[in-house]
């Protein structure tokens, strides 16, 4: 478990933080804290690449723009040979991770998920899968008629590395059956990360604001993080971003980048036990997210060689390596890359 190296807030002291300080004492505040649980001045990344195998998803939330439901002309699933193209050309490029994700395909099963992952191990041993949101084995998991443990397990010895955050969006019901009611409620959520935890799979922990949620929400979000960091310590990092509406049927005005700097800075302070808060400025763009890097933010995420789900949403900022290194060199920080555990990547 890591070290409270910045004491710990109740909810009553977050909400008036929230009330009573204006952003740029917050961001003051958050920076502090970054610094005392990083004291040097570095920013971490990752080279990877977000590959979605397929975008058929029967769960039709309102605010995706980038699944097809099933039988539409525009779905997919990529082939094996398609896959290999993109992990390759990942790893010529110095990539050494990908993120896989798709959507709730009800014509793949478990057999498809498991032979991917032992594909890829197999082909590109050198490559960590970083990949299947909770919601995604929720739903292996009941078409399977397996529990979230036994499908977690089959995952993992086909290869499967370490668990991404997604689904998460805020982790309140009543925000949830409002945006997302066919996905899993928020206790199935954090049932899956706290299993992933137990089998050894590190996990990111995330939250998307702008769904029309309160601070109060948001705080229920952090609440269950904390708790359930407090019980595992499986979460690497924190990583808040901005619900883009283009393009989706959710009909609320996008977060401001001022609101969105004011959460980030809430959460390092409020997640005294999740060592690492990630900058979005795949969302944001490159501004902001240096701009982060002073509002609480000690790691610049990834540089993305592909990113579909935000930019069917009409957002699409990119970021070569070098960009983002003389980004962070800028901001008075050394760029080091690192692996999903945070730790250093050997040569940085």
């Amino acid at each position: 478990m890591p070290d409270r190296a910045i004491g710990r807030i109740s909810l009553a002291e977050a909400r008036a933080l929230w009330e009573d300080e204006d952003v740029f004492s917050l961001g003051k505040k958050a920076h502090a804290a970054r610094m005392a649980l990083h004291p040097e001045a570095v920013v971490t990344y990752i080279v990877d690449r977000n590959i979605n195998y397929t975008n058929v998803c029967a769960c039709g939330c309102r605010f995706c723009a980038f699944f097809r439901p099933p039988g539409h002309a525009e779905g997919y699933v990529l082939s094996r040979e398609q896959l290999a193209a993109k992990v390759a050309e990942t790893v010529a490029l110095g990539g050494y991770q990908i993120l896989l994700q798709g959507g709730m395909h009800p014509d793949l099963r478990l057999d498809f998920y498991t032979g991917m992952l032992a594909f890829l191990r197999d082909r590109f041993p050198e490559v960590a899968v970083h990949g299947f949101s909770p919601p995604e084995i929720v739903f292996l998991a009941r078409m399977e008629g397996l529990s979230i443990a036994e499908v977690l397990a089959e995952l993992k010895a086909s290869g499967l590395a370490s668990l991404p955050g997604g689904g998460a969006e805020i982790l309140s019901d009543p925000i949830r059956g409002s945006v997302s009611p066919n996905k899993c409620p928020a206790d199935e959520w954090i049932a899956v990360m706290a299993e992933a935890h137990k089998q050894g799979l590190r996990s990111t922990a995330t939250m998307v604001i702008g769904l029309g949620e309160t601070i109060e929400h948001r705080l229920e979000h952090l609440s269950r993080i904390r708790d359930l960091q407090d019980a595992t310590g499986g979460f690497t990092a924190f990583i808040p971003w901005t619900f883009q509406p283009g393009n989706t049927a959710l009909a609320v005005p996008e977060a401001s980048s001022w609101e969105y700097l004011r959460t980030l800075a809430l959460a390092r302070l409020f997640l005294d036990n999740v060592p690492n808060i990630q900058a979005s400025w795949v969302t944001q763009g490159p501004m902001i997210g240096q701009t982060a890097l002073y509002f609480g933010a000690n790691d610049f995420g990834s540089t993305m060689i592909e990113e579909n789900v935000v930019a069917a949403a009409g957002v699409r900022f990119r970021m070569e390596e070098d960009e983002l290194c003389r980004l962070a060199v800028k901001a008075g920080f050394e760029p080091v890359r690192r692996n999903m555990d945070y730790s250093r990547r050997e040569g940085s």
